[in-house]
């Protein structure tokens, strides 16, 4: 099905680049690089968001972020930062501090005039409506996978500034295909049924499938959708960090759609590796910017597609002691595959679909026969957290005690593969 635009068409500002896959920006570069785009972008006296991700993404974010507020404070009317939590915790000051270069309470000191805020997704006082995507449309846009009426809320800090700047990193996404771009307003910063029908989607897609895709998935249309109702100018400042580090391969600015799409070529260069063969068993070292299961679930989001048909994914993070901070439903419903849900509908509709797709994007490939309620998984998922063995056993996950994982035995063995600071690297068969 060809996707077409029903949507108001969005501003059109063409990306442009510095670096590439091949290469590492110094920090002048990078700033010089903003200080003249934002230098020629017409800012001056208009009121301007910056929508900046939250801790669970590497990025050297205080660099970005800085460059930007030298480059309009004093020429803009108001600057505000929000952060595009989507459903995560809101960060708190110290977090905030740590992840933007400044002491807790020095905020005016280090940022003068910035207004720096979480997205409060929990309190609907905090939402704009901005109309309703049509139940015909949604099932253009779904390619007929679905079909209802989803009204597009959004904060209303966008919708009350005249530019919003799209500022952060571009990786491999389980839901999207590769993040960053509008997706920082849905899911980022908008209400619960726009996030849920989006990630629902992505789910009955399926994670394997659309994970590291750099077209216009039936997700990121809808997604584009949503955005094309934001009033605001929507422009973009897209980074593609160097795995494992802060350093920048590229940077890309332009409108949302453009910025997004020049630097979603590059991250396919950067964060796909390629093995050629299966693995039996993955160990995923998980790195401490995750917290929980469902923000370390990109541990296995990003190894399955390598993994051998009944294989393993191994989760170690000793510190990490929840399955969910924000969503207590994963507890109730656990972790299965697409069919188990879709074959049961009438039981699980109500639940959050974000919720829903959350436990199969983890759970990953498998089948559900309804006449006799067996499930069958292509791929084991095992934690090695500080999470107890029943509470994993309940959520329908393995469990071994991270105390006997041994990782220079798992290196030597033939059948594992070891992946440090997993989450944000793709792994593919060539």
């Amino acid at each position: 099905m060809t996707i077409t635009s029903e949507a108001p068409a969005q501003n059109y500002r063409a990306a442009v680049r510095l670096g590439g896959a091949d290469g590492i920006l110094t920090e002048r570069q990078v700033r010089d690089f903003i200080s003249a785009q934002l230098a020629a972008t017409d800012l001056d006296a208009k009121s301007v968001c910056l929508v900046i991700p939250d801790d669970t993404r590497s990025c050297p974010l205080a660099m970005l972020v800085a460059a930007v507020h030298s480059a309009l404070h004093g020429r803009v009317s108001r600057l505000t930062a929000l952060v595009a939590l989507g459903t995560h915790k809101a960060m708190t000051e110290e977090a905030l501090g740590a992840m933007l270069g400044f002491e807790p309470g020095q905020l005016e000191q280090t940022y003068p005039g910035l207004r720096l805020l979480n997205h409060q997704w929990w309190d609907p006082s905090t939402f704009v409506d901005l109309g309703t995507i049509p139940a015909a449309r949604i099932e253009q846009l779904s390619e007929g996978r679905l079909s209802l009426d989803v009204p597009v809320l959004l904060n209303r800090e966008i919708v009350e500034h005249d530019v919003a700047i799209v500022v952060g990193p571009v990786l491999p996404h389980e839901v999207v295909g590769i993040s960053g771009g509008n997706k920082y307003f849905f899911p980022g910063v908008a209400g619960q049924q726009i996030i849920d029908v989006s990630h629902w989607l992505g789910a009955l897609i399926t994670s394997a499938e659309i994970i590291g895709t750099t077209g216009l998935t039936p997700v990121r249309a809808l997604i584009n959708e949503g955005a094309a109702l934001v009033p605001a100018e929507k422009l973009a400042l897209k980074v593609v960090v160097e795995a494992g580090s802060d350093a920048l391969h590229s940077i890309s600015y332009g409108d949302t759609i453009s910025a997004w799409a020049d630097a979603a070529e590059v991250c396919a260069a950067t964060h796909v590796e390629y093995l050629d063969a299966p693995v039996r068993r993955v160990l995923s070292l998980i790195p401490p910017l995750y917290k929980d299961i469902w923000t370390a679930a990109k541990g296995f989001y990003k190894l399955e597609p390598v993994v051998a048909d009944g294989g393993e994914v191994i989760l170690y993070a000793p510190d990490i002691t929840e399955i969910a901070q924000m969503h207590p439903e994963i507890y109730e419903i656990g972790y299965h595959c697409r069919d188990y849900f879709v074959k049961q509908w009438d039981r699980f509709k109500d639940v959050h679909w974000g919720v829903l797709a959350h436990s199969t994007h983890l759970r990953g490939a498998g089948s559900y026969d309804a006449a006799t309620g067996q499930e069958r998984l292509r791929v084991r998922v095992t934690l090695a957290t500080g999470i107890p063995e029943q509470v994993c056993r309940a959520a329908n996950l393995g469990y071994l005690d991270p105390r006997e994982v041994d990782i220079a035995a798992f290196e030597a063995d033939p059948d594992t593969l070891v992946v440090p600071q997993a989450g944000e690297v793709l792994f593919r068969l060539r």
